[in-house]
This record gives C-alpha cells, structure tokens and sequence, in this order.
C-alpha cells in the first residue's frame, strides 16, 4: 500500500495540513447537532460526563440567622469515541486540476460524515454503542398544515421543554422543515420566519438560532405488527436545549490517500493502481451524549 501520510506528493497530488483543517470544519459546520451542541474534549478511553440532578435552592434570612444549605446531586454519563469514516475513490484525471480535487473533498466527504452523524443522532442510522445517545424516542408534536397550526406546535414544543426545566435555545431543521416554515405566514400573508440577514431564510424560530442539515429528516414509518402497528410521521425538524448535550472529538479528522489499496466498490473488488485510480478516507472518531431526552421534542410533518 502506498504511504497515507498526509505529507506525501505523488503524481501533483499533496493534501496539506491546511486542507485537513478545512474539511473538519466543513464537517462540523454541515452537522446541525456539532453546531448547536456544546463540544467537550474526548481522550481516545472516553470521559465521565457529570449530569446535575436538580437545583439549589436559596431562601430569605434574617440578620444573623443561618443560612440554609442547599446542594446539588450528579448522575454520571460515560461518553466513549466511536469511529465514523468514509472512503472516496477518484480517477487519477482529478491530479491535473488540484482545484477540482480539494472542491470534490471539501464538499462530498464532510457531508457525508455530517450527514451520517445527525442520521444516527436522530435514530435513522443504527448507533455505534450503548454510550451513544439518540432522540429516536423523543416527544413529538405534528406541525400541522396551517401556518396557525405551525405557530401553534413551536410553541408547543417551547412549552414542553419549560415543563421539564428546560430552556429551549436552538432548532435543527431538515430543508422539508425549513420549506414548512418559509411558506408559514401571518393574518397578511407577510412570512413569520424569513429573518436572515437578507430576510431570505429560517435564520431563528421564536428567538433562537436554527441549522439546517439533510441528516435530520426522517422518512415516515410503520412500526409493529399486527394489532400492534404504530404509524410514526415524517420529522422534520428538532426543538431543544441543547445546551444540555455534548459531543466531542478525539483528536481532528484524520484523512490519508492511498493509490494502491484494493476497495468494494460495486460490490466488485477493485484495485486502485490497475484502475488508475487513488482513494481518499477520511474519519473521525466521536461521541454524543445527552442530558434529559425530554428537554428536545421532534417536529412531524
């Protein structure tokens, strides 16, 4: 196998440090869950995540009374990396446009690796572990056909997250959630959440910040059997405190080259050198935890 290190130049073909950096950042910026989650620090053996339990509570003193003591208890959550990666063959032609090359990664790898996080985050993809959380069973509230009903279940969603001392601060949505909020308008037809910088987009939902990401999206599905069948409705989007979850990362996203390596491709072995080919892998390894499955409600369409 030809060596993978990220120093190497074969054929006008040198992936820097630089381009590394980039494709990270492309990574966790097109993850929904990366974006509005707090990042914590993830050694290669995992990390005890504490949980607060509850909330101290003060009281009024007289002068010279004692003061009441009030504390907090924890519960713990273990996070453990797993390993999500991919493998992008290309023809050798791409080593004659450099530019063509570092477009093709820095768009088609982070995505994938982003896509795949937030799918597994959201129950569509099967989980790496038992220390991998996901929101597969959390609340949902149907976003209805109108825009009163669309109104009325965000706030909904706000209102179950209070319920449970929750503090809703951020919403992931699919582009279907984002094309349901679009169109959402008020009694004059004027549009309720178009309020991005250029008043052409979702850029926040009842005050707090959104992101788009393909990875939320949920197909609708019928589960069970028999008399036991359950229809589950199509999700769109995620109202949270997220705020509450973490994920982290072991180290920065790994990314080698190889010209000589055999892949699947097609269900066909083939070799890279015979074909003319080089294959670009790309991984990371991560971790998602979160705190109370109840402070994130899923939107249905």
């Amino acid at each position: 196998m030809a060596d993978p290190t990220m120093d190497r130049k074969s054929e006008h073909l040198e992936l820097t440090p630089e381009t590394q950096a980039t494709i990270w950042k492309d990574a966790a910026n097109q993850s929904a869950f990366m974006q509005l989650a707090q990042k914590i620090p993830l050694p290669g053996a995992g990390v005890r995540v504490p949980i607060i339990v509850g909330e101290p509570q003060a009281a009024w003193v007289g002068e010279r009374d004692e003061i009441p003591k009030s504390g907090v208890t924890f519960e713990k959550k273990d996070m453990i990396p797993y390993k999500i990666a991919v493998i992008m063959p290309f023809s050798n032609e791409f080593k004659r446009d450099y530019q063509a090359l570092y477009t093709q990664i820095s768009q088609m790898g982070p995505s994938a690796i982003a896509k795949a996080f937030d799918q597994t985050v959201m129950g569509t993809l099967t989980k790496p572990g038992e220390a991998f959380d996901t929101l597969e069973k959390a609340e949902r509230v149907s976003l209805g056909t109108t825009s009163k009903s669309v109104w009325n279940a965000l706030n909904t969603a706000d209102d179950k997250i209070s319920a449970v001392n929750g503090a809703l601060d951020g919403w992931a949505l699919a582009p279907q959630g984002r094309s349901i909020l679009r169109q959402t308008t008020d009694n004059n037809g004027r549009p309720l959440f178009l309020n991005g910088t250029d008043g052409a987009d979702v850029a926040t939902i009842l005050g707090s910040p959104t992101h788009i990401s393909r990875g939320i999206h949920v197909d609708a599905t019928e589960t069970g059997g028999d008399s036991h069948d359950q229809h589950l409705d199509e999700v769109v989007g995620v109202a949270g405190e997220f705020a509450s979850a973490a994920w982290g990362a072991v180290s920065a996203l790994d990314l080698s080259v190889s010209e000589q390596a055999s892949l699947k491709i097609d269900g066909q072995q083939v070799n890279l050198w015979e074909n003319d080919m080089f294959a670009v892998r790309i991984k990371m390894t991560v971790g998602f935890r979160i705190r109370d499955i109840h402070r994130f409600v899923l939107l249905t369409k």
